[in-house]
């Protein structure tokens, strides 16, 4: 569906979404479990705190005169592949 341009689009496309609304009745297979949607997002937030201590660490590592190939080996990777993604970081 292409996005609405004009007003009387927009007008026409908010009404058509409120009749949707509208018109909804839930069924028991568009039930979400809450616990586990909390749990991903969860997740999601420890993995970019982890990112974040992983770059700041990198970042020392590189200051401290650690070459990419060793930071590449402690990091699981290849020298190249730890300079590509942690590179860009060191000032």
């Amino acid at each position: 569906m292409k996005m609405p341009r004009s007003v009387e689009e927009i007008l026409k496309h908010a009404d058509e979404l409120a009749k949707r609304f509208e018109d909804y009745e839930p069924k028991p297979e568009d039930e979400r479990n809450v616990d586990a949607v909390l749990a991903l997002r969860d997740a999601v937030i420890e993995r970019s705190e982890a990112e974040r201590h992983l770059s700041a660490a990198v970042d020392e590592a590189r200051v401290a005169g650690l070459s990419w190939s060793m930071i590449g080996t402690l990091i699981g990777t290849s020298g190249e592949a730890a300079r590509q993604r942690y590179g860009k970081t060191v000032a």
